[in-house]
């Protein structure tokens, strides 16, 4: 599939946004496409990009897709190649796949305004546009053959990569490409209609999995340039600290090592392989100087959000008079939440190759946003970006932690000392207690119900670190941004009085970052667990009471709907067990989902099974949805039952898997997924079933046990049977 690197160069061109196509040119014989994807407008940054992708048709009929988004295992470089060879009528076999260059005029993410793969947007933002170019060139070719054969193109089709007429004539595409490059590109297409899909909607076979069964597959760890080293490193345990002092005279001797190099705030060692580099770090006596976080904690961060939100925050959404609705309301119903930092903990450990030249540099990485990648080293190299050469390779595990540049500059900090390409590596210990986490939240939120149990007012402050701001500043405005809000405003439910507060607060001593589902991940489980409250004391049952306020949002009450029916809610269980349910509309996608979890007498806590409902809209390959309803389960039922990143005098308290606790294999839950048909545009998958599982287990352990959990992870001291 030609998924080891980058394997083309294409000039920064500026093209008209006009209209989808941008113009043709002949190649090498053969044919290409620019393509213009549409930008957001409401995006105001988007105004100083030009996101492309590019599509190029070589003479041997072989379709080339220089691909803007990364696969990190959600599927996007099968699925999206399925849209143009939909239109394209080719067989998806015949679609290859290269890595894009940085490029942010190219290749900038139409919804984000930067080149990156997040959000869970890919699908949502290639949908049409794909498709239209695909369309395009179908067209194109045809207008070529049948000019070739003289005859009207409504006469002629494509199929299976052939142009064929109505006297039976074929004329190959590869055949076609020169003349069809020298065509005007059509102002108007027509897409095909969904009963006229060949691909989408099928099943297809995942494109990347044969390199990543046989081992041919290149993730940026396999880059191995001539003569290159490897290194790991050890970076100061108190965030904000630097190295004081430094004796390698052990490490020095240690056989494979080849060099030690200082930096301000970190040391590693360059050595011939990993066990020597790892060998000679442990030999290497080092004293750090304990900085200005030296005495933080994971309690006085809480306490500080806590305090925030007893003050006013920014207005994220107002409807009604939510303070006059409360004060009058029958029953109050008040509640505070907490969700801890998170690590990402990818499979595949943090790594960056780098060669520093004299005058430029080399990059050998997996990241979820190479521009950003390039940008950033450009700075630390000390030279322009243009002599900055990423190669992006296949990623395993990104969930946000590699849209991040720090490790890139980390590695050219260290390779500035190297001469010649030098490969850091970070253990799994460096890597969970020196990563960049999924913020601390804390809410306060409060609701009153009518007489009937039925919410006439909601109010919602919460407090925490706004990602966004840091990490694209101009999508953070007037105190707010689409991230930290996403799952706490616009619900599904019908609420007369809904008032939400965001306080931005920045935690002191450690970094935050995206992590799968990022702001869902904190709202879906505050809003959920609270609607499940409040059917509690309005004493109604939980799908019912949800049914009731979802009248206005029929795609919302078929999830749930079905999810109900398919998980047998209302049937009885064994005691000591639970139903939970939850609801959520996010990534532009409608879920819902029932867990069935068990509580022991010791208060464990096993999750059986988890029944998920999902509206996607247009579904192009349906067991892409399955596998990521599958992994985004078992990515939030991690965290929900182990996940916790806390701090003791500065520092990362977890080290590895046995401190920071994955879920087991013989732990995971049968997960069951339906689909619900649906002729909306696609919406987002790869986060979606993360942030709504959380509630769901929160709300199925009250369902078996009685007892409310409003902080994560589980504590199974509270759930305990008293002896």
């Amino acid at each position: 599939m030609g998924f080891d690197r980058v394997t083309s160069r294409l000039d920064d061109t500026n093209l008209s946004r006009r209209g989808f196509l941008a113009g043709t040119a002949a190649v090498g014989g053969g044919l290409l496409l620019s393509l213009a994807l549409p930008l957001d407008q409401s995006n105001a940054a988007s105004t100083n990009f030009a996101p492309n992708a590019f599509i190029r048709i070589g003479d041997d009929g072989e379709v080339v897709l220089t691909m803007p988004y990364v696969e990190m295992g959600q599927g996007t470089y099968t699925s999206i190649p399925m849209l143009i060879a939909e239109e394209l009528e080719v067989n998806l076999s015949q679609v290859r796949l290269e890595h894009a260059p940085p490029n942010e005029k190219l290749y900038a993410n139409p919804m984000l305004g930067v080149q990156a793969t997040g959000n869970s947007n890919a699908m949502r933002s290639a949908w049409k546009p794909l498709r239209e170019a695909g369309a395009a060139a179908r067209m194109m070719l045809i207008a070529a053959a049948a000019t070739r054969w003289n005859v009207d193109p409504a006469t002629c089709r494509a199929r299976d990569g052939e142009v064929i007429d109505a006297k039976g004539r074929r004329l190959k595409y590869g055949e076609l490409v020169a003349d069809a490059a020298r065509a005007a590109v059509p102002e108007k297409v027509t897409l095909k209609r969904p009963e006229e899909f060949k691909l989408i909607g099928t099943p297809a076979k995942r494109l990347d999995a044969p390199g990543k069964v046989n081992g041919t597959a290149r993730y940026g760890i396999d880059a191995r340039p001539p003569g290159v080293k490897i290194a790991t490193l050890a970076q100061s345990p108190v965030f904000g600290s630097r190295l004081k002092s430094l004796d390698d005279t052990e490490a020095k001797v240690v056989k494979g090592v080849r060099q030690i190099v200082r930096l301000d705030d970190a040391v590693a060692v360059v050595a011939d392989h990993m066990g020597a580099a790892k060998k000679g770090l442990e030999a290497l006596k080092i004293e750090w100087e304990d900085g200005p976080h030296a005495a933080l904690s994971t309690a006085q961060i809480a306490g500080q959000l806590e305090q925030a939100t007893l003050g006013s925050g920014t207005v994220a959404q107002s409807n009604g008079d939510a303070d006059k609705a409360l004060a009058a309301a029958v029953t109050k119903v008040e509640a505070t939440y907490q969700l801890p930092f998170l690590a990402h903990a990818t499979m595949e450990p943090m790594n960056c190759t780098v060669h520093v030249r004299k005058d430029e540099c080399e990059i050998w990485i997996g990241s979820q946003a190479v521009a950003r990648v390039q940008t950033m080293a450009a700075k630390a190299a000390g030279l322009p970006p243009e002599k900055i050469i990423v190669h992006n390779h296949l990623i395993g595990g990104g969930f946000g932690r590699r849209l991040e540049a720090d490790v890139a500059v980390r590695a050219v900090e260290i390779a500035k000392q190297v001469d010649g390409p030098v490969k850091v590596v970070w253990t799994r210990e460096e890597d969970i207690q020196h990563g960049m986490y999924r913020p601390y939240w804390f809410d306060r939120i409060a609701a009153g119900l009518d007489a009937q149990g039925k919410p006439m007012a909601w109010k919602n402050r919460f407090a925490g670190p706004s990602v966004i701001a840091r990490w694209l500043p101009p999508a953070f405005k007037d105190g707010l941004d689409p991230d930290s809000t996403e799952g706490a405003i616009d619900l599904v439910y019908d609420l007369p009085n809904f008032h939400v507060e965001f306080v931005r607060v920045e935690p002191p001593g450690i970094p935050t970052a995206f992590w799968r589902s990022v702001g869902p991940s904190h709202n879906v489980f505050v809003t959920e667990s609270f609607i499940d409250e409040l059917a509690s004391e309005a004493k109604q049952d939980a799908v019912a009471y949800r049914r009731m306020l979802l009248d206005r949002n029929p795609r919302a009450r078929a999830v749930l709907d079905l999810a109900a029916e398919k998980s047998g809610w209302g049937q009885a269980l064994p005691k000591g067990s639970g139903r939970g349910v939850a609801v959520q509309f996010v990534f532009g996608s409608y879920l819902a989902q029932v867990a069935e979890v068990e509580v022991s007498k010791d208060g464990n806590v096993r999750v059986r099974r988890v029944v998920c409902a999902m509206d996607c809209g247009t579904v192009v390959n349906p067991d892409t949805v399955q596998a990521q309803l599958q992994s985004g389960v078992i990515f939030g039922a991690t965290a929900a039952l182990y996940g916790e990143i806390t701090l003791k005098n500065g520092r990362v308290e977890q080290t590895n898997f046995d401190t920071y606790q994955m879920l087991r294999m013989n732990e995971a839950p049968v997960i069951d997924v339906h689909i619900v048909k649906s002729a909306e545009a696609p919406g987002g998958m790869g986060e979606t079933g993360t942030s709504l599982i959380v509630p769901a287990i929160a709300n199925a352990i009250f369902a078996a046990t009685g007892k409310r959990l409003r902080k994560m992870p589980v504590d199974s001291s509270v759930l305990k049977l008293p002896a």
